[in-house]
């Protein structure tokens, strides 16, 4: 599930393959960047910002109005997204052909993006323009607690599932994330901000939560990291609950489905 701590490694593949290098050519395979070549650019670094890919560059001083200016290929994953990193002559098998957006290539490497949205190519200075309504990233050098829990607590009555997901109160929860820490905190999703006991201390748990995942690409809130045992209740539809035997229940919440235990997590 790409959340804040997948785009986070994604970044450390991204960086680890291509930064200091000069492109030797790049593919792009989506319309409004279909003309755009990036060879002769330089990579600076890879970012992460909640679920957004940053992925820094330097134009080469021969590229006309573009000369020697720091640019930043913007791309989220959404819920299919990914980034790949090959060996130049290595075959790409991590997805069907035709899901590639991007290709980039350099001496040393080959980085291939599948399936990316809001795939677009701005100056880094106009960064903010794309991630600047959100909210502190849980695994970001902005991370704020207390900031989250001030945008949390600003609308009230919006059900405490939705708001996790609001990626303008703090940046990187999803779906599999909210239904976790909820359960683990003993909250109804469907609970109003206003009536959860202890926002700071939700806010904390997702934090560590997603940190505990970093470097790692099983996600796992359980602490085991076998197949089948790595969460409460995500995905756990019919399910008994780790805790009480509960069958766990699933149903929709806003857009988005939800996973929770009606024992474990009573209607407020």
């Amino acid at each position: 599930m790409p959340e804040g701590d997948t785009v986070w490694n994604t970044a450390r593949v991204l960086q680890r393959a291509l930064a200091g290098a000069r492109l030797t050519g790049s593919d792009f395979r989506v319309p409004q960047l279909a003309a755009t070549d990036l060879t002769g650019w330089t990579v600076r670094e890879s970012a992460s910002r909640g679920k957004h890919l940053l992925l820094r560059l330097t134009a080469p001083p021969d590229e006309g109005n573009r000369n020697g200016r720091d640019w930043t290929l913007h791309s989220h994953l959404r819920m299919d997204g990914a980034w790949r990193a090959y060996a130049p002559g290595e075959r790409w098998a991590a997805r069907p052909a035709h899901l590639i957006r991007v290709v980039l290539r350099s001496p040393g490497a080959v980085a291939v993006g599948y399936h990316l949205h809001e795939l677009a190519l701005i100056p880094t200075a106009e960064e903010e323009s794309l991630v600047g309504h959100l909210g502190p990233d849980l695994l970001g050098p902005d991370w704020d607690p207390d900031e989250a829990v001030r945008r949390l607590a600003a609308r009230p009555d919006e059900t405490i599932g939705e708001a996790l997901l609001d990626q303008r109160n703090l940046a990187g929860v999803g779906n599999l994330y909210k239904c976790e820490v909820l359960f683990l905190r003993g909250v109804s999703p469907w609970t109003p901000v206003r009536a959860v006991p202890d926002l700071a201390g939700t806010v904390g748990l997702a934090q560590r939560l997603l940190a505990a995942n970093r470097g790692r690409w099983t996600q796992s809130t359980t602490g085991s990291l076998h197949r089948g045992q790595t969460t409460y209740v995500y995905g756990r539809r019919a399910q008994p609950c780790r805790r009480c035997g509960t069958a766990i229940r699933k149903e929709e919440l806003g857009e988005r489905v939800t996973y929770w235990c009606p024992a474990c997590q009573p209607d407020h």
